[in-house]
């Protein structure tokens, strides 16, 4: 599942989006196909969130991962590349991969979060691949929740998980983590998360940075 996001562009540099034109990026309208094979949401808050990550990620419902199951799951591919003079001679190909998965739950304690992160690490050894091309991994967990609590924000605030691969020359992989309380309009990342746009819905996403600000983070981690 999922399509690549960016690619070679037409000069010595990286390239967002499949179009080349990055001042229409943040505004263009999906294609008809890729809108009609968004899932539609019961629950409103993550319909209206699905809003906001399907111009970046490919998203599905109702999925499992191991034991856990997830309301949201969403998919980011980047493709980098760059070349001298000509498209066919490229050099510094790397790719990089985010794997969301978010779900509605009645509470959560550090106890859940902890679980999640080993979560993120078994995915890890079964989809991380590493190599010369490969830039990095990332798997992050959101909890949609009634309220949260104080030690939770404090866990997730200070949280920052990163493994390198061959001491950093193939790549490396992070797991992050969210808690996001809509009622009470409070949301709380772990470092580099870079996801609290989508789910802040009573933020203006323009003031947290849009499609454009996102991949290009994502290219020059």
């Amino acid at each position: 599942m999922g399509s690549d996001r960016a690619g070679a562009d037409g000069g010595n540099g990286d390239r967002v989006g499949s179009g080349g034109h990055e001042a229409d990026l943040e505004e263009q309208t999906l294609p008809q196909d890729v809108l009609e094979n968004v899932p539609d949401w019961d629950d409103e808050y993550l319909d209206r969130v699905s809003d906001r990550l399907m111009h970046t990620y490919d998203l599905d419902k109702d999925v499992r991962a191991r034991s856990e199951s997830f309301d949201l799951y969403g998919e980011l591919r980047v493709e980098s590349s760059k070349h001298l003079f000509h498209p066919s001679v490229q050099y510094a190909n790397h790719h990089m991969r985010e794997y969301l998965y978010a779900d509605r739950r009645s509470s959560v304690t550090v106890a859940d979060l902890e679980r999640l992160v080993d979560l993120g690490h078994e995915l890890a050894d079964e989809r991380v691949e590493p190599g010369d091309q490969h830039r990095a991994t990332e798997f992050t967990f959101v909890l949609v929740v009634p309220e949260i609590p104080d030690e939770v924000a404090s866990f997730v605030a200070n949280f920052s998980d990163r493994t390198l691969l061959s001491y950093g020359f193939h790549g490396h992989y992070e797991i992050h983590c969210c808690v996001v309380a809509p009622d009470h309009e409070a949301i709380v990342t772990s470092d580099r998360t870079e996801i609290d746009a989508a789910f802040a819905l009573w933020e203006p996403i323009e003031r947290q940075g849009g499609v454009l600000s996102r991949v290009r983070g994502l290219l020059s981690r």
